[in-house]
């Protein structure tokens, strides 16, 4: 009997030694994991989160990359491109990472999708407006309200059918980027804007020709854009598999450290982080 037990005991011991011995491999694979190539990021100015200056890329999420490049066994390619071109590129499988991104079913097709924080939509206005719609539907029964948006800006389905409609109205100006639709504000060529609150209020305090308009802000929330996620997409057209997953476990942990929100709290005050973005 006790020879048995201690056969018993002894297996355990291996069982147990072999287990802990695939464990290590496993983390040492998992910290070692690496890309074989360099990933093309194609991006857009984007309020704070993506600055454009001439031939300098900064802002939170480039700024990421960069300290990812760094850190871990992957090169990131930052390189500019007009927003209407993004959404095409990832499409074609141009591009290897859309960053930052709003999750959408066009979107899922081309890509796996990682959370990194949490956004809302809203409806953004400049000069004092008399009962603003709290939704879709007094949006559009207001027929007199005009709306200018970012082209390549997806806040979903629902958003995609409101502007499609808006369009059809002839009360609808799509431009190609968030200061061109700031000015347009500014002018009174439409009454309000719909997107994120941070990335309009980033554009507003690095352009000096629509920096006046900061203190002027009116944020309102519409029953179809509720809290969502904001994260990346990796391509599953352009990256092979082992490029794929190891960018996967990269961009996971990086969505539960908590580095995309302490970003935002560098670059934004806390009135405009309230209204628009909040930490995973």
């Amino acid at each position: 009997m006790c020879a048995r037990n201690r056969f018993i005991i002894n297996m355990w011991n291996v069982w147990r030694d072999c287990l802990l011995s695939l464990t290590l491999i496993l983390s040492t694979t998992a910290a070692g994991a690496h890309c074989s190539r360099p990933i093309t990021v194609p991006v857009a100015p984007t309020g704070f989160s993506v600055i454009i200056n001439g031939d300098i890329i900064s802002g939170i999420y480039p700024e990421l990359l960069t300290s990812l490049s760094s850190k871990e066994k992957c090169e990131f390619v930052i390189t500019p491109v007009p927003r209407a071109r993004l959404e095409m590129m990832f499409d074609n499988g141009q591009a290897d990472i859309l960053i930052p991104a709003a999750r959408t079913p066009r979107r899922d097709q081309s890509g796996i999708f990682i959370p990194l924080i949490y956004y809302r939509a809203m409806l953004i206005a400049v000069h004092p407006q008399q009962n603003p719609p709290q939704n879709f539907k007094e949006l559009l029964d207001q027929t007199s309200v005009r709306l200018s948006v970012v082209r390549g800006f997806d806040y979903g389905e629902g958003y995609q059918s409101l502007i499609s409609e808006l369009q059809k109205q002839g009360r609808l100006r799509i431009e190609a980027d968030p200061v061109s639709v700031a000015r347009i504000l500014k002018s009174g060529a439409a009454d309000y804007t719909l997107m994120t609150p941070s990335i309009f209020a980033g554009t507003v305090l690095s352009d000096a020709r629509v920096g006046d308009m900061m203190n002027k802000l009116e944020y309102i929330s519409l029953a179809e854009l509720p809290w969502s996620d904001s994260g990346v997409y990796l391509s599953r057209k352009s990256l092979r598999a082992e490029d794929l997953a190891a960018l996967t476990e990269m961009f996971e942990r990086v969505g539960n450290s908590g580095l995309v929100w302490k970003g935002f709290q560098r670059y934004y005050k806390k009135e405009v982080l309230k209204e628009s973005i909040r930490p995973r």
